[in-house]
């Protein structure tokens, strides 16, 4: 006597104890068949996106999920955020180090314990760059800064990765870092010794402080700009004539770095003096100070920052749009210079004005991010979805996913952090009343 088919229940549960079992090309012949019934299974149709993205495929799960929210009529956020991260990990491992450095930026977006593997295991990557993004990434998680792959960090051969472990191990908590710390005093590279002085001063720990404002006299440019940047992030207010000092300085890195600095450290006493700095023969210190009154709320300096969107430099009119919109300028007020800067035959000008439009909640701020969505080259497109990320609410979750079908692969790795990031965050309005200046 012939035993009856399986029903379709069973033949569900028995994808489910394949899937469970990690045989995903099982649950996936045995839920395939069952995709083909007049009434589709959406449970079956899950399990099969969840194998698909087990088996790093995921522009078919991509397709796949399109049809699924097609059924149910609504995005399954869980799902479709698994499904945002398996268009970056596959990245990770690609032979070009910058699509893999375009992948672990999007992973960091993520805001998610989840990533911490993948993280731990950048830092094995043959590249310092990569190394340094993976430490980075670690550090802003808590349970990722107590890993204990970060010991092997502080070890590496490349001294921006040690210097970005040093940074990470002293926000960790760990009873052991303060011993870490104080033997990367001893490094033999100057960043490493000044990062580490900064996170001592931060603690208010020993000779810290002394020790980064000694640095900020050295003979050699870059180990200035580094103690200058720290000093920002020491936000000690003993460090503010140190900085106005270093506005002055023969080397425009360094004076760079004073300017970025003077707005990390959150004083409002720095606006006169970076005020003066907009004046700079430098388009890059210019600019750096432009931003730093932005991040001030430097209201009494509109006028200032409005004044750079002449600028005969283009990245300095894009610096002045950013934190002009940061302000809560009205985008009408701007519109016209970001049109401009839009329209320019130079890619890394069309970014930087998407990159200015992050700080913009208005409606027409994020039309313009969508319109960059359509550039002919990659670049300008994820600047403009990673400040929809930053920016957008859940409104643009449709935009997102869209970018995760872009022909561009470092695209749709950012539309995947882009898009995880919102789903992270939950609701946001795109539109925020601000004061308005006239």
């Amino acid at each position: 006597m012939l035993s009856a088919a399986p029903s379709f229940e069973q033949q569900v549960r028995e994808a489910r104890q394949a899937f469970d079992h990690k045989q995903y090309d099982r649950a996936l012949t045995i839920v395939e068949p069952l995709l083909a019934e007049p009434t589709v299974s959406t449970e079956a149709r899950r399990l099969k996106i969840k194998s698909l993205i087990r088996l790093a495929r995921p522009t078919d799960a991509l397709a796949e999920y399109e049809q699924l929210f097609e059924q149910v009529k609504q995005d399954e956020r869980p799902l479709l955020r698994e499904l945002a991260m398996a268009c970056i990990t596959p990245m990770l491992k690609d032979m070009r180090e910058q699509m893999r450095g375009a992948a672990y930026t999007a992973l960091k977006e993520l805001d998610s314990d989840d990533s911490i593997p993948y993280f731990e295991d950048g830092l094995s990557d043959g590249s310092a760059l990569i190394r340094a993004l993976a430490v980075e990434g670690l550090g802003r998680l808590s349970a990722g800064r107590r890993s204990q792959t970060l010991n092997k960090a502080l070890e590496d051969q490349a001294g921006m990765v040690r210097a970005a472990a040093v940074k990470v191990v002293g926000r960790s908590g760990d009873s052991g870092a303060l011993d870490k710390i104080q033997r990367a005093l001893n490094d033999e590279q100057g960043i490493v010794r000044i990062t580490a002085a900064g996170v001592l001063a931060k603690l208010n720990h020993g000779e810290g402080w002394d020790r980064v404002r000694q640095a900020t006299t050295a003979s050699n440019p870059e180990e200035r700009a580094t103690a200058l940047r720290i000093l920002g992030d020491v936000k000690d207010p003993r460090g503010l004539s140190i900085l106005q000092q270093a506005l002055t300085d023969t080397q425009p890195s360094v004076r760079g770095a004073a300017a970025a600095a003077l707005g990390d450290l959150q004083l409002k006493e720095a606006i006169p003096f970076l005020e003066e700095a907009i004046r700079d023969r430098l388009p890059a210190v210019r600019a750096a100070a432009i931003v730093s009154l932005g991040e001030l709320r430097a209201t009494t300096s509109v006028s200032a920052i409005r004044a750079a969107l002449h600028d005969v430099n283009l990245p300095v009119r894009a610096a002045a749009v950013s934190s002009l919109l940061h302000l809560g300028v009205p985008y009408g007020q701007v519109a016209e210079t970001i049109h401009e800067l839009a329209q320019h035959a130079d890619p890394g000008v069309r970014s930087a004005v998407a990159r200015a439009l992050s700080k913009a909640k208005e409606p027409q701020a994020i039309d313009a991010l969508e319109s960059f969505l359509e550039d002919p080259l990659p670049r300008p497109r994820i600047a403009a979805v990673r400040s929809l990320g930053q920016t957008g609410g859940v409104s643009e979750i449709p935009v997102l996913k869209r970018m995760l079908r872009d022909q561009d692969e470092a695209v749709r790795a950012t539309a995947g952090g882009a898009l995880g990031r919102i789903l992270s965050h939950g609701q946001r309005s795109p539109v925020e009343k601000k004061k308005v200046f006239k």
